[in-house]
């Protein structure tokens, strides 16, 4: 079957090791090889998609083919080649191929494959290049379609872009030709196995003891919150953890583009965005799944993400009952977070005059939080800031935490949260809930 392969040859990678780069000649071995396991499983399936249908018993059957074919063709390995062998074999027949240790670690939080020969992951915060490559750009789609299939999506020149989700619930996003100038696109956002925890937040610097006993107390006396930020800061993250302060008694209903948050009440109904199907129809928008949440008796709303129309029906459940709801909006501070709401809201197609938006805004949000990512990748929240009302035309806030920074030093951000010595018009609502804020918090 290998006709340029010589027969017999023994231990010819002594150097290999447990996630080694393969060698020209070991991926060599490893096409001949992974193509024989293939031509195998097709031709003794015949047309039975049981295995398909069973990912343990095709990993089986493939370490069982696997070894068949090392056998018939009398190729010999050492222990650590062989096994890394039969990984790289069965994750590119039953997983997604190179990308699969990348998958795997729990280091990066972030895949981009740009084209089929460059692949960059974000580790602890920054990007970096790795030296994981796909055979070529038709390996590539072939992942590609491996990820969209299963969710019932498809990828081709008529349909270049599609959002999808892995079992694991990392979020993809493939972006193909003509679209993308350099081959296939293919960007993944892992998310933590275990849910980060305020005492994590604490650890590495996002926040301080005395913000993280400030932001429990508004979320249990109901306090509207945005956060805000731009891309990767973290938002979500923060989200998450702020939910989990929710007392489990409420009813609470999460909206979100594609499902991240992993709420621990008991009592949490998921709403997920649905695509438009094949045909382009059928979509169900998060600013409908809004409008159908208020009818399902929910104490509070969780948004993943207000990017458009639905800003304006977030706003009406803040301002009707729904207190203690919460979302993200991408923005470059607390401010401009305020200023895009508006803008999202108008994109909601309603002929409002922009004092009338503007009230809603002020009487909705009462805290926005404002997270940023740092030079060293390190992500913290920079601003704290409450929302009073208006004066005249305009929207009033004042900053009630800032971040003040202390230089960069052995290639870490110095700088601290600190109180800005103001006190929140919102206090009231601690007393109602019978929550006792010191006022040290507040004290520079």
């Amino acid at each position: 079957m290998f006709t340029n392969r010589p027969a017999m040859r023994k231990d010819p990678y002594q150097e290999a090791q447990k996630g080694q780069v393969r060698t020209a000649e070991l991926d060599r071995d490893f096409t001949l090889i992974r193509d024989a396991v293939q031509g195998k499983l097709l031709s003794s399936d015949n047309g039975n998609n049981g295995l398909a249908r069973s990912p343990e018993k095709l990993r089986d059957k493939v370490e069982t083919t696997f070894n068949e074919v090392l056998e018939e063709e009398n190729i010999l390995y050492n222990h650590a080649t062989r096994t890394q062998m039969l990984q790289w074999v069965t994750a590119d027949i039953t997983g997604y191929g190179p990308i699969e240790p990348l998958l795997a670690d729990d280091d990066i939080t972030e895949i981009m494959v740009n084209g089929f020969d460059k692949v960059y992951v974000e580790r602890y915060g920054m990007i970096e290049p790795t030296n994981v490559k796909f055979e070529d750009t038709a390996h590539l789609m072939r992942v590609i379609d491996r990820i969209v299939s299963p969710i019932g999506r498809r990828i081709d020149e008529s349909s270049p872009m599609v959002d999808a989700r892995l079992p694991s619930g990392y979020r993809v996003n493939a972006t193909i030709p003509p679209l993308s100038l350099d081959g296939p696109i293919l960007t993944i956002r892992k998310f933590a196995t275990r849910p980060f925890t305020v005492q994590d937040l604490i650890s590495n610097g996002t926040l301080s003891v005395a913000l993280a006993s400030f932001l429990k107390s508004c979320v249990e006396a109901r306090v509207n919150v945005v956060n805000s930020g731009g891309t990767g800061t973290g938002k979500t993250t923060f989200l998450n953890v702020l939910s989990s302060f929710i007392p489990e008694a409420e009813r609470v209903i999460t909206i979100e583009d594609t499902a991240e948050l992993q709420m621990k009440q008991p009592h949490v109904v998921r709403l997920e965005k649905r695509p438009p199907n094949i045909e382009g129809k059928g979509e169900i928008g998060i600013r409908q799944l809004v409008i159908n949440a208020l009818r399902m008796r929910p104490d509070r709303i969780i948004v993943g993400e207000c990017r458009g129309g639905e800003a304006l029906d977030m706003l009406q459940a803040m301002n009707t009952g729904h207190d203690g709801s919460m979302t993200t909006v991408h923005s470059n501070g607390p401010r401009d977070a305020l200023r895009r709401v508006e803008t999202m809201v108008l994109m909601a197609g309603m002929e409002l005059p922009l004092k009338a938006i503007r009230e809603q805004v002020s009487s909705a949000i009462e805290l926005v939080v404002h997270l940023e990512r740092m030079k060293d990748g390190s992500r913290k929240i920079v601003n704290v800031s409450e929302v009073q009302g208006m004066e005249g035309d305009t929207i009033v806030m004042q900053d009630l935490f800032v971040f003040q920074y202390g230089g960069f030093k052995n290639g870490r951000v110095q700088g601290k949260l600190v109180p800005t010595g103001l006190r929140p018009r919102f206090l009231e609502k601690f007393t109602a809930n019978g929550i006792d804020m010191p006022d040290s918090i507040f004290e520079k």
